[in-house]
């Protein structure tokens, strides 16, 4: 019945749609990609955000210093070479010749080094590394030098992460702006130049080539290598209806879906017109977070009531359908990756009514209500319901409220009570890149108010994340992160919900679309 409307629904929208994206002959003999994705771009400030819109709009218009290929491995990208002393203390780079800002200014040492220092503020990586440097120092334009006051090869791994906050290389004054507020100058370093005269918030946000820019020589990989522009421009068109994006791409309004709703992928043709493919073997972990500071989850007991009355499967079932587009995982850190573990798994993967009942009537529970809020708009979408479903059949008092991923990340901000616009659950996705460790991860933060949103407090998470970082050999590393799961989930800091992977969506004249954890748009060529 479903795929029966959404047939209907799609078929409506192809005259309405049709008229909307017709090109006009000058735009018709230049390479435009237009592209869909899957949730709006709210904010342009890559650097104060982990919202993946906000990082793929970043990918465009800013380069990286360093960058992981296909094979994982660290790979310089702006920096030409970097060298590590004897007593793995002390880090020099060297940029790499030909790098110049959209507004023609070369990027220098300044420009890298200001950056670093913004982000380090706002990205959990960057804060972890830089509370062991001691010195930044440029001896010149080209050469900055990091001095650390304990040996550590992390430095290069936060310089080279691919998600959540990637260390995008801005021009000195605009990594001036506090990092509290965001930036307004969006001046680059990358392939594509953001036309801020063109953004239309909520409508769509263009990007042109940049002339100027010098790729490197190696061929793309990942996030490394050669980022050639071979498109002209790119049209970033919101569409907030997963049906009527399909439908637009199916008729060739558009070129790139970001995400194929996996429903609807037996509606697209089998004659080689539309490409369905996962561009990402790793893909992402879903996991809810607790509001810590309000009742009822201020209470322990209470979030154990909750975590063992929600489980997995049911949700996943709900939302993908097909058991072959995710995966059960109870692992804080990821499964398949290198610290995955199944301490205390069982809490978070079996959904045991019986005993939430009885975690629940001994808590002190007393009726109060459960706000969870539901982005409509991402791959998420139907898990919250589910757990609403779950939460109330054990005797929470539940309300699921509903808006855009962006309106979510704006509300789940708001530390107040629900009777004031707060919030007591949220539920969100990671890539596996950005959870696989607990340095990295933001959903193990525990440092209160000052920390991500939930805002739960327990030292023994930022001790675990020091001896993680200090440790001398991956058998350590391991334990750690054991201990440090059994902690997550005694303490009801966060719960992995399971794990999927997108499909992205292409016609057939689209070529060189590149594998990768998040979408790039360099390589990419339009055969009009």
């Amino acid at each position: 019945m479903l795929k029966g409307c959404r047939t209907q629904a799609l078929a409506l929208t192809a005259v309405a749609i049709g008229a909307l994206f017709a090109l006009s002959p000058e735009e018709a003999a230049a390479q435009n990609l237009k592209i869909v994705m899957e949730s709006r771009l709210g904010v342009l400030d890559p650097t104060i955000t982990g919202a993946h819109q906000s990082r793929d709009h970043g990918y465009l218009i800013y380069d990286t210093l360093l960058a992981l290929d296909a094979d994982q491995t660290i790979q310089p990208q702006m920096v030409d070479a970097w060298e590590a002393s004897e007593d793995g203390k002390t880090y020099t780079f060297t940029l790499r010749d030909g790098l110049a800002f959209h507004d023609g200014a070369p990027v220098t040492s300044a420009d890298a080094v200001a950056s670093i220092k913004r982000w380090a503020q706002r990205d959990r990586m960057g804060k972890v590394v830089m509370e062991n440097v001691a010195e930044i120092t440029t001896p010149d334009d080209k050469t900055f030098v990091i001095a650390q006051k304990e040996p550590s090869d992390l430095l290069l791994t936060a310089f080279a992460k691919p998600s959540g906050m990637p260390l995008f290389v801005m021009p000195e004054r605009v990594a001036a702006t506090p990092a509290t507020e965001a930036i307004t100058d969006y001046t680059g370093s990358g392939p594509f130049k953001f036309v801020a005269d063109q953004f239309e918030p909520g409508a769509r946000a263009f990007y042109e080539k940049n002339e100027a820019y010098v790729p490197r020589d190696e061929p793309p990989s990942w996030f490394a290598g050669g980022k050639v522009a071979k498109v002209d421009s790119i049209e970033r068109i919101e569409m907030r209806d997963p049906m009527t994006a399909l439908n637009a791409l199916l008729n060739g309004e558009v070129d790139y879906l970001q995400a194929v709703p996996l429903d609807l992928i037996p509606m697209v043709p089998t004659d080689g017109s539309i490409v369905v493919h996962q561009q990402d073997m790793i893909g992402y972990q879903i996991g809810y977070r607790f509001n810590h500071l309000n009742p009822p989850f201020d209470n322990k007991a209470v979030r154990h009531a909750a975590m063992q009355a929600i489980g997995q499967e049911e949700g996943l079932l709900a939302q993908f359908g097909d058991p072959q587009f995710f995966q059960i995982c109870g692992a804080a850190f990821g499964c398949g990756l290198p610290y995955e573990s199944d301490v205390m798994a069982d809490l978070v993967i079996e959904s045991d009514v019986d005993g939430a009942k009885e975690t629940l009537a001994s808590s002190g529970y007393n009726g109060e209500l459960v706000r969870i809020l539901r982005a409509s708009d991402v791959n998420t979408s139907e898990i919250p319901l589910v757990m609403a479903q779950k939460l109330r059949e054990v005797g929470f008092n539940v309300d699921v409220e509903s808006m855009d991923f962006m309106t979510m990340l704006s509300r789940r901000a708001n530390m107040g009570p629900t009777g004031d616009g707060g919030w007591s659950i949220f539920v969100t996705s990671w890539h596996n890149v950005e959870i696989s460790d607990p340095i990295r991860s933001f959903m193990v933060s525990a440092e209160g108010k000052d920390g991500y949103a939930g805002w739960p407090t327990e030292p023994r998470i930022a001790e675990g994340v020091k001896a993680f970082q200090l440790a001398t050999s991956e058998e350590e590393r391991k334990q750690i992160t054991e201990d440090m799961q059994k902690i997550i989930y005694e303490e009801g800091i966060f719960a992995p919900q399971g794990s999927f992977a997108r499909r992205g969506g292409w016609r057939s004249n689209v070529s060189g679309v590149i594998d990768a954890p998040a979408n790039v748009f360099w390589n990419i060529s339009v055969d009009k």
